[in-house]
């Protein structure tokens, strides 16, 4: 039976002055290591998170931001290429951009690329790569993890996890709720000059 997806929460930093946080959660076991390339499409009047891996086109959307400024994300959708018309349109309501017109009934990964994102106006794709470090730290999923966007690198800090309070409590004992919590595009329209 598969799990139920649930929301989670997120803290989340980029740049520097993490050094010490860092330290203290490398005195943790790392629990694993991943390392991907996608790519991001971002819409200058949206910000959710819209991205292609391992040939899926992934969608999380922005739930809730609470009083300590975490921000709750939730899958919505999980599509496989070739992706139909249907699907697209979908995406298009969270790009909150006018859809264009679709002249095949479902579309590659390259022909969504060349001919959906690149000709709109709207949007931007981004070349990510991303070698992440993941540990477990009072249950809540801790990861380091270095960047590329475009190539401009950046080391960025997570702490995620479903119950708010088990975020903020791991984030406190880190030593990082003085860090400002930036999400990831956000700190990806700032690298390319979309902000």
């Amino acid at each position: 039976m598969a799990k139920p997806i649930v929301a989670r929460w997120e803290w989340r930093t980029f740049g520097a002055g993490f050094d010490e946080p860092e330290e203290r959660i490398r005195t943790y076991e790392q629990g694993n290591f991943k390392e991907s390339g996608e790519v991001y499409v971002l819409s200058k009047n949206s910000d959710e998170n819209v991205k292609v891996r391992d040939d899926l086109l992934d969608i999380k959307s922005l739930q809730e931001v609470n009083a300590d400024g975490l921000e709750q994300w939730f899958p919505v959708l999980k599509a496989g290429f070739p992706i139909s018309v249907e699907d697209l349109k979908k995406v298009f309501g969270y790009f909150k951009a006018p859809e264009p017109i679709f002249g095949r009934k479902e579309y590659t990964f390259d022909q969504f690329l060349n001919e959906i994102v690149r000709p709109n106006q709207n949007l931007r794709l981004v070349q990510v790569k991303k070698k992440r470090y993941i540990y477990v730290i009072n249950g809540a999923v801790t990861e380091i993890a270095e960047t590329e966007f475009d190539g401009v690198a950046l080391r960025t800090i997570c702490v995620e996890h479903e119950d708010p309070e088990v975020v903020m409590k791991t984030v406190r004992e880190l030593g990082m709720e003085d860090l400002p919590n930036i999400n990831y595009i956000q700190a990806m329209k700032k690298t390319v000059g979309m902000a």
